[in-house]
């Protein structure tokens, strides 16, 4: 499988700049209004350039629906050529992944403590 591959490459590294992120497709729909960008796809792979600034090059996932489309981008990427002015539009897109909220909660509070019962056996 692709993705086991690209975490061993990752793993042996220790780069995790290639992890890829997903965003709902209409993020690109921002830049088809702005004068000097361009936004262009094969059937799998894009590109978001706005002349002389800056490009993004992306995984293209259809989905069921238009509205269901999707797009991949690695963080390194999202790092090294997005701009940080860019940036918020490119959260505000995020497909969210299936998550524990309390995990997250530790990782973004240095020191959180979470209470949320007795602990258990792993069965």
């Amino acid at each position: 499988m692709l993705q086991q591959a690209l975490l061993r490459r990752m793993l042996a590294s220790g780069d995790g700049l290639q992890q890829p992120l997903r965003f709902q497709a209409g993020v690109v729909a921002k830049y088809r209004g702005i004068e000097g960008a361009q936004v262009i796809r094969t059937r799998t792979v894009g590109r978001v350039a706005i002349r002389g600034r800056w490009s993004l090059d992306m995984g293209i996932v259809d989905g069921a629906s238009p509205a269901d489309a999707e797009v991949q981008v690695t963080l390194g990427d999202l790092l090294q050529r997005l701009p940080e002015g860019e940036r918020e539009h490119w959260i505000a897109h995020l497909v969210a992944e299936p998550v524990s909220a309390n995990f997250l909660q530790i990782k973004l509070s240095s020191g959180a403590c979470i209470d949320d019962g007795e602990t258990a056996a792993w069965t």
